[in-house]
């Protein structure tokens, strides 16, 4: 069994990376913050404050989030199409810090991964979910160079940017996800770092792959 553990900031390239070396190693790739803005998204839709411990644990109780071949189900409904968005990016950065919500979604994530060969990537994967995985990486970027990527995601689909909020977003993101109390974003010891901002996906991909050859020598 293979286990492969990606983490990084926001905007490094982790799911378009990890969904390739899943591809070409012929594993499932488990999108674990797909997980996490599927959950983000519930509590906006039912105006859940998740600070409220007695409201939170009612939603969790009755929400569940799965993953298939692409789509990301929030109780039953694929709401792959609707987590990409700013509010949502900014819910789940806020709420993943919160104990109970991590303490759902992990249990599912370290379930995944014990029964058989998969790439994950999140913030905690390889410090928290599967400490023990075959294979660690950190993928990393410049703030700048994250912003642009995504100001062009939301361009793509036609939403209206400002750059220099994305950029302010990206950074606030990264403080919240690096300090939070529970398992924050952080390098695994023993992890190996990928800067991605002067790479292109090939390249990434080549240097992932050319650490496994050299960690499975």
């Amino acid at each position: 069994m293979i286990r492969i553990a990606i983490d990084g900031p926001a905007g490094a390239g982790k799911s378009t990376i990890a969904k390739r070396i899943a591809l070409e190693l012929g594993i499932d790739y488990v999108d674990t913050g797909a997980m996490y803005r599927a959950m983000a998204l519930k509590l906006l839709r039912t105006g859940t404050d998740y600070n409220d411990a007695e409201a939170l644990a009612a939603v969790l109780a009755d929400t569940d989030v799965d993953l298939d071949g692409g789509r990301v189900l929030l109780d039953g409904e694929n709401v792959a199409g609707l987590i990409r968005t700013p509010e949502v990016s900014a819910m789940a950065s806020e709420s993943s810090a919160v104990l109970a919500v991590r303490e759902k979604l992990v249990a599912l994530q370290k379930a995944m991964a014990q029964k058989k060969s998969l790439v994950m990537d999140g913030r905690d994967i390889g410090t928290n979910v599967i400490p023990d995985a075959e294979y660690k990486i950190f993928l990393t970027a410049s703030p700048l160079v994250r912003a642009r990527r995504r100001a062009l995601e939301m361009e793509a689909k036609g939403m209206e940017v400002d750059f220099d909020k994305l950029v302010e977003d990206i950074n606030e993101r990264d403080w919240r996800d690096s300090h939070r109390e529970h398992n924050p974003l952080k390098k695994a010891d023993d992890a190996v770092e990928v800067d991605t901002s002067d790479m292109t996906i090939d390249e990434v991909v080549a240097a992932i792959k050319s650490v496994m050859k050299i960690a499975s020598c």
